[in-house]
């Protein structure tokens, strides 16, 4: 991506949002399961700690909910769209198979746009 140096590279590679180098996740896939929430303490870059504080990723539950929200509208607007006759109870269905089969794409957006929030790129650090 032609991106770089902008949030959205950071939160779309999964990078540090101070140097875009290092990465925040210690895992790549985000389907497996018993590894999807396992993140770097640190950049291995620039050395950016990514917990600044203790406690500081509760605010990104409010953002994967969001996250989690938009999804489930964008599925229940497409089945209407595509199947206007689709009885109430399949809506149920298909909102709840979207939001349950993307978990660990919100939990990992949520966390990578809370902490695109509070950091910003530096480019002296990426050279670095």
């Amino acid at each position: 991506m032609g991106l770089k140096g902008t949030k959205l590279y950071s939160i779309f590679n999964g990078k540090c949002p101070v140097c875009h180098e290092g990465k925040v996740f210690t895992y790549k896939r985000v389907y497996s399961f018993k590894k999807f929430d396992k993140m770097e303490e640190k950049c291995s870059h620039c050395g950016h700690k990514y917990e600044m504080e203790t406690g500081f990723f509760y605010g990104a539950m409010y953002v994967a909910y969001a996250v989690s929200v938009a999804f489930s509208v964008a599925a229940f607007v497409s089945t209407y769209l595509l199947f206007p006759d689709t009885p109430y109870w399949a809506y149920i269905i298909i909102v709840v198979a979207t939001l349950l089969g993307l978990a660990p794409v919100t939990f990992r957006a949520g966390r990578l746009i809370w902490i695109n929030l509070f950091s910003s790129y530096d480019p002296s650090k990426a050279k670095k």
